[in-house]
């Protein structure tokens, strides 16, 4: 039978080796100031769109980490008006989302007041707001009780159950949740990046609730880290890390619940993700500032209520292939009604048409130049053997594999030509488009079209 780290003599007197984690708080530290000054220099509207952002991944993200998928429109939206910003029509919103975004709202925005009892248990009760996880009924708003014991975390068929941890005794939450309340609100010089390591540890290890640990750990995670930064704002999502790397998650954290009070490897693994999660914040400000860019160039245009509200998702990022009939149901209206928004948007070269249509066509935006030039891409590398086998068709089978290359290979250059970014040419564009008229290769008029007016419209 495994012992665990608080069944040790000395628990919770952690320990941790500062000579092997500074240089790697340092560069979290660093990462930090740049990202926030980076931010800073956005201008008001902007940063809060990139706080929406990051709230709204940091909740969806968390939830998947426990397997639980929300829906990410309800969650921007709840999001938002707790936050005051306008972002048209709000979706409905359901109770067990609500709950969430609330819980994630109060760590963030109000990170400098003490974290209680009372407070832990509102949070509890907002994550279950019917008494029940899934079909189970479970106690909700207070520490979990004697006939759940032994509280285990287990994986496997029935039968063949794994347990990766088993929990303190309900006997002793209340001294073991008191001792760390006083810590957390009170903890010593240490850094509050440290801080956020060990509260997570510390919290998901006493696991005090029936269900919603790991959810409500990240919670206290973020608002050490908010209080380490001295903001509510958010610009990177260590939950959004924490699931792209959840096996390492759990497989440090079953490993430390295990091992010894030195946590040193616990506090490496933090760092090292909390690091890679600022990092990936550049992908936020990427899409903020491309959004920005989007209604920039678009100003002075007049779209529809409809119209709006489908740019915003698709540029809030859209979960698989837009299409007439997706259109009409998120925006409630007929297949006859989306059919002319589409094509109104396609007419502006604001939509193209994705290669392969009939039944299932479907449409990509095009924001930049760089947009623009990938769906000339796609198209070329859809439409490549088609092309080369009826435009060769007295050629051996050696030169139509040849020209299927060719074809191949500026499709290529296109690709290179939109990782350029601004840097584009339209002449550059002609020249590929020589290169494929040579070899009997026509991308449709509409996809040219648009390169051509995006790349005028970012002059």
């Amino acid at each position: 039978m495994s012992t665990y780290i608080y069944e040790l003599g000395v628990w919770p007197r952690f320990q941790w080796r500062d000579e092997t984690l500074a240089s790697q708080l340092g560069a979290v530290r660093h990462h930090q100031g740049r990202l926030i000054g980076r931010m800073e220099t956005l201008g008001f509207p902007l940063r809060k769109e990139a706080v929406l952002r990051t709230l709204t991944e940091d909740v969806l993200k968390s939830s998947e980490i426990e397997g639980e998928k929300l829906d990410e429109e309800q969650v921007r939206s709840s999001i938002a008006r707790r936050l005051g910003m306008d972002i048209g029509a709000l979706t409905p919103v359901d109770r067990d989302v609500e709950g969430v975004v609330e819980m994630m709202l109060d760590a963030t925005q109000n990170y400098a007041e003490p974290l209680s009892k009372d407070r832990l248990f509102g949070w509890h009760a907002a994550l279950f707001p019917t008494g029940r996880s899934g079909l189970r009924k479970i106690v909700v708003g207070d520490w979990r009780r004697p006939e759940g014991d032994p509280m285990q975390v287990v994986s496997g068929p029935a039968g063949r159950e794994r347990v990766h941890y088993e929990a303190p005794g309900s006997d002793k939450l209340e001294a073991e949740m008191a001792a760390f309340l006083e810590w957390f609100n009170d903890p010593p010089k240490t850094d509050p990046v440290l801080t956020a390591a060990i509260a997570h540890l510390w919290f998901v290890t006493i696991h005090p609730f029936e269900d919603g640990n790991g959810r409500i750990a990240r919670a206290i995670a973020d608002m050490a880290l908010a209080r380490s930064e001295g903001s509510p704002q958010r610009f990177y999502s260590m939950s959004a890390q924490v699931r792209i790397e959840r096996n390492a998650y759990y497989d440090i954290l079953e490993a430390t619940q295990k091992g010894n009070l030195d946590i040193t490897p616990w506090m490496t693994w933090f760092l090292s993700c909390l690091d890679r999660a600022i990092t990936g914040a550049e992908q936020t400000l990427a899409a903020v500032l491309r959004k920005a860019r989007f209604w920039e160039r678009l100003a002075g245009e007049t779209l529809n209520d409809r119209q709006q509200g489908m740019l915003n998702r698709l540029l809030n990022g859209f979960e698989g292939k837009l299409t007439s009939s997706k259109w009409a149901t998120i925006a409630k209206t007929s297949q006859d009604t989306a059919s002319r928004d589409i094509n109104d948007l396609m007419r502006r070269r604001i939509l193209v048409k994705d290669p392969r249509g009939g039944r299932s066509t479907s449409y990509s935006l095009i924001v930049t130049a760089a947009d623009a030039l990938r769906a000339v891409a796609a198209y070329v590398r859809a439409h490549k053997s088609q092309t080369a086998w009826s435009a060769a068709h007295r050629a051996s089978d050696a030169e139509k594999t040849e020209r299927v290359t060719r074809i191949e290979a500026a499709a290529d250059a296109l690709d290179e030509l939109a990782a350029r970014g601004d840097k584009i040419s339209y002449r550059e564009f002609e020249a590929v488009l020589g290169q494929l008229s040579d070899d009997g290769m026509h991308p449709e008029a509409q996809l040219v079209s648009a390169v051509a007016f995006v790349l005028r419209r970012e002059r």
